[in-house]
């Protein structure tokens, strides 16, 4: 776990306890949501991460932006990560307590990356496959993603876990099995002339 990392997690659970403390979780939840969209913003993320910007025109980008919508909390947090000089953490920590708000909640986030759509009744057929599994909590979010050059199958990512069963993928291991047998056929060659 890096430095980074490890303040994030600690600024995010400062937050969720402060929220909590104050009966407001589901409020701050709701604007750390809005904040986690909104650093995806290419300027925004430039911005905050800026060491050029000082840190009293990036606290007035943030009130413009966000202050008439963001519980007081939040934009009290916001402000002290800026004071702090931890800005430029902001779209992590943003990440780290949406993550452990799904944890205290019992929901699992499974990405799902398939070579075309799937349907409604795939994609629930898969929900239901994750729940009875028992390696899911009993609420799962999938987030779906399209990638053609998977050609065929799915992969599944959640937690630290992968599970790769595309057809890229397993052309890609024949590939690799068929180099080394190229491979170890011109040495046998090589070794009989």
């Amino acid at each position: 776990m890096s430095a980074s990392s490890r303040v994030s997690g600690r600024y995010a659970k400062s937050l969720i306890d402060l929220a909590i403390e104050q009966g407001k979780l589901q409020s701050v939840i709701g604007d750390i949501e809005t904040l986690h969209e909104s650093v995806k913003n290419r300027d925004l993320y430039l911005m905050l991460k800026s060491p050029i910007i000082n840190s009293s025109k990036k606290e007035s980008v943030m009130k413009l932006l966000f202050a008439e919508q963001f519980e007081a909390i939040t934009m009290g947090f916001i402000n002290i990560c800026i004071n702090k000089s931890r800005e430029g953490l902001l779209p992590e920590i943003a990440s780290e307590v949406l993550s452990e708000y799904k944890k205290m909640q019992g929901i699992t986030s499974v990405k799902v990356t398939t070579a075309i759509p799937l349907s409604a009744e795939a994609l629930e057929a898969l929900r239901e496959k994750l729940v009875a599994s028992s390696i899911t909590d009993k609420n799962v979010e999938i987030e779906t993603v399209v990638k053609p050059d998977l050609i065929g199958g799915f992969v599944i990512e959640f937690g630290d876990k992968l599970y790769d069963a595309s057809v890229a993928a397993k052309l890609a291991a024949l590939k690799k099995e068929f180099a080394g047998n190229l491979y170890e056929s011109q040495i046998e060659k090589h070794g009989t002339a």
